[in-house]
């Protein structure tokens, strides 16, 4: 326990905190949010300061506590939810130094004072609850420059799960850091992953049938006067239960798109190209791919070429369906919402929507075909652990390294 004395004298007695596992918005690296919000005077008695000097020094060595000087100490209060720090040249990631004064308190407190658009509010919150919910409370971290004493608008970085060391006696594990020259960084979801595998087995399962239907290879002929029984029955059976499970499955991902609270799996990571660096370096990877340059463009999750293939078998999956389950409503006519999925079968007939099934299913599995050995060629190249990350959601960095859509692993 720390011991304070209040304004009126008294004693008060807090309770020892630990910090765990920064979150960062991406504009900076765990470590440097840790070390913003370790920004203290020397041997300050404040539990928070105690805990995230604490956690910085042990999980982050290469990292220096930000000091600072008493009087650049604006502490919380019970009417202002947040203190603010000045941090008088603080060393960033690329060497440089800058003035800063350091926002840290209550999320809804911090975030009515500090720049945030709706997409990272929205992540923010949903990792928030993820750590509310195992009795930590979010230390909300943001920054804001200062130039000849004037403080510009405030930006929140990300904050710091923080709870009495009485709740949770050991930090949880997972932090990523330490001595290693590689570190792991998590990158996919469960949930994602758990939607990969099981697509690999939908498509398969319908890419099976799907041939047999339209031309069976196994089986009693009905040319050689055996009974044929129920197999194209079956065969369709389970072609329209995948179909199903398929169609489940892509309204999960649509939801999380807009629902989930990893960056990496909403819409905006959708389309790559929001500025004119990210469409040169769909040009460097494309060099890359081809032979022409040794190295590409460093991206923890997926690079614009890869993302706009992945936007592109999406697009492609969608109208799979939707020509799949056009075919399948001719049979049910007698429903407003089949009769209107008919629509492109009586727009275009029959055979030529079949046509159109057939050859997106071969396009599909000529991606497939292509992803295979572009992960393949990163795992043996890049040495980046793609293949794996599908199985533990985890990427292997080199420390220092400094990705375009993330901040530098330290």
């Amino acid at each position: 326990m720390t011991t304070i004395s209040t304004a009126t004298g008294a004693k008060v007695k807090l309770p020892k905190l630990i910090a765990g596992t920064a979150f960062t918005l991406g504009s900076v690296s765990e470590g440097r949010i840790m070390a913003l919000a370790a920004a203290s005077p020397p041997k300050s008695k404040d539990p928070v300061d105690r805990a995230t000097v604490k956690a910085l020094k042990e999980n982050y060595p290469n990292i220096a506590v930000p000091e600072v000087d008493v009087n650049d100490v604006d502490p919380a209060s019970l009417k202002r939810r947040y203190s603010l720090v000045r941090v008088r040249d603080c060393v960033q990631s690329d060497g440089t130094t800058e003035d800063l004064v350091v926002m840290r308190g209550d999320m809804d407190a911090v975030l009515a004072h500090s720049k945030i658009n709706i997409e990272q509010k929205t992540i923010l919150k949903k990792n928030a609850g993820v750590v509310i919910r195992h009795d930590w409370r979010p230390l909300v971290i943001a920054s804001a420059p200062v130039e000849n004493d004037v403080v510009g608008k405030f930006t929140v970085e990300g904050f710091i799960p923080v709870c009495p060391e009485t709740i949770h006696p050991v930090v949880a594990a997972g932090i990523s850091s330490g001595p290693a020259v590689w570190a792991p960084v998590r990158i996919w979801s469960a949930s994602l992953r758990f939607q990969h595998w099981l697509n690999v087995a939908v498509i398969f399962i319908l890419s099976c049938t799907g041939l047999f239907i339209l031309d069976p290879f196994f089986g009693p002929s009905p040319y050689t006067g055996e009974g044929i029984g129920f197999l194209m029955g079956w065969v369709r059976l389970i072609h329209f239960t995948a179909a199903f499970g398929w169609l489940l499955i892509g309204l999960t991902r649509i939801w999380s798109a807009f629902m989930s609270r990893d960056r990496y799996l909403r819409w905006p990571s959708m389309w790559p190209l929001k500025k004119k660096e990210d469409v040169k370096n769909l040009g460097r990877i494309l060099q890359h791919y081809t032979f022409i340059k040794d190295h590409a463009p460093l991206y923890l999750g997926h690079n614009p070429l890869q993302q706009l293939a992945y936007t592109s078998v999406y697009v492609a999956c969608g109208l799979q369906m939707l020509f799949g389950f056009s075919l399948y409503s001719l049979y049910h006519q007698g429903f407003f919402i089949w009769n209107w999925l008919a629509i492109p079968a009586h727009w275009v007939g029959i055979p030529m929507l079949r046509l159109f099934h057939t050859m997106l299913m071969f396009l599909l599995w000529m991606f497939v075909i292509m992803h295979i050995y572009l992960v393949l060629r990163s795992e043996s190249l890049e040495r980046h652990g793609g293949l794996s990350a599908m199985i533990n959601g985890n990427v292997w960095v080199k420390r220092g390294s400094q990705p375009v859509d993330a901040p530098m692993v330290e």
